[in-house]
């Protein structure tokens, strides 16, 4: 500990089971853990306490940009999110052409990331997640940023993965 540090416990005593296939909210204001939660499920962030215990490929759509290289293009960054959640390339390939679709950026997707608005940061990050055959998917406030129409279609991915076992959590702020 260096003087003016302080250790902040944002998860204590948290235990809950997410059955396969169902969909579960986590609710709560700014600097309640959620992200924390969601960081430590997916192994971003070890528990210093305790343990987490996952069945299943987890595929985090945490914030805007996580995961994402903004000097490389869209294209680079699907295969770079597919590797990332630990599938092999041919895997990522055979997905490739539902993410570009699903993700409607055109020929943005041959752009550095660093030009992109939130909302095409948005549209990719939540093609790439949700396209990749997830076993478990996160989603932290990532929607947020979509227009109205783009939000119907990510609600509708959501419906078809969890007919597919699929297990998604949110996280929100209401």
């Amino acid at each position: 500990r260096s003087r003016g540090s302080r250790q902040i416990e944002a998860l204590r005593g948290v235990s809950f089971e997410v059955p396969s296939g169902s969909v579960y909210g986590v609710i709560g204001h700014n600097g309640a853990g959620k992200s924390t939660l969601f960081r430590t499920i997916s192994g971003i962030l070890p528990p210093s306490q305790g343990r987490v215990s996952v069945s299943g490929r987890v595929t985090p759509l945490l914030s805007l940009g996580v995961g994402f290289n903004q000097d490389l293009s869209g294209k680079e960054n699907i295969l770079l999110g597919g590797l990332a959640t630990g599938l092999h390339p041919d895997e990522i390939m055979d997905h490739y052409d539902d993410v570009v679709r699903f993700a409607e950026l055109g020929d943005a997707l041959d752009y550095p990331m660093k030009t992109y608005s939130s909302g095409m940061f948005a549209r990719l990050g939540f093609a790439v997640a949700s396209h990749l055959d997830p076993d478990i998917l996160l989603i932290d406030e990532a929607l947020s940023a979509g227009d109205a129409r783009f939000k119907k279609r990510c609600m509708d991915k959501l419906v078809d993965l969890c007919g597919h076992d699929c297990t998604v959590m949110i996280i929100s702020h209401g």
